[in-house]
């Protein structure tokens, strides 16, 4: 294949918002340069490997990789320290304990309806799921064949993308979850998360009162 569709391929995948399906590639090339153009999947997998052998050789921060089912720029994973700090605004936003955990069941259980997760987590699941729906890491698929024909629901593309996986079996096995559980980086991690979630509620707090008293 003509090196000159390895650059647009790049350029394709570079400006890409969303990880680009590889029969999005395709189309695009045949689209402007005409669909005689001699172009298959292999190639465009080819061209993404050549690539990465160039930026490996020119030792470049970044990658192209595939995650939910398409390509996408990604910096190496040894930089991950950097870019945390970065995103510390956007882990403000996170998703609760309680919303993850209602997320990891639908993952591991779909497609599932609410009075199942209500069954599995004991709780009421209506905000979570709502929650869920609004951030558009799950999607109503269809109704049950149970008694009430209640919604289904499952994960979706955006779910993919949240945690950085290119398909439903790339998600850990409950074995992994529990060695996981148990590390130790992973428990100071979470016992700063927990520190920061305590702060920020005693600064509500604090400021809460403050305005109560110039009032």
């Amino acid at each position: 294949m003509d090196n000159t569709y390895r650059s647009v391929i790049e350029s394709l995948i570079f400006a890409s918002e969303e990880p680009l399906p590889l029969s999005t590639i395709i189309k695009a090339i045949k689209e402007v340069d005409g669909s005689d153009i001699q172009i298959n999947p292999e190639d465009v997998e080819y061209s993404v490997e050549h690539s990465n052998r160039l930026f490996e050789e020119n030792d470049h921060a970044f990658r192209i990789i595939k995650i939910a089912n398409g390509y996408v720029f990604a910096t190496k994973t040894e930089f991950a320290n950097y870019l945390g700090y970065l995103s510390a605004e956007k882990n403000k936003r996170r998703l609760s304990q309680a919303a993850l955990e209602t997320l990891a069941i639908i993952a591991y259980k779909q497609p599932i309806t609410k009075p199942e997760i209500e069954s599995i987590r004991g709780v009421n699941s209506d905000y979570m799921i709502n929650t869920l729906l609004e951030k558009k890491l799950i999607v109503i698929k269809g109704r049950s064949e149970s008694i009430g024909r209640p919604l289904l629901y499952v994960t979706t593309d955006e779910f993919l993308k949240y945690f950085g996986l290119n398909n439903l079996t790339d998600l850990p096995k409950p074995r992994e979850i529990d060695e996981i559980m148990k590390d130790t980086d992973f428990l100071e991690q979470k016992r700063k998360i927990m520190l920061n979630a305590i702060e920020e509620e005693i600064e509500k707090e604090t400021q809460g009162d403050d305005e109560n008293e110039t009032e």
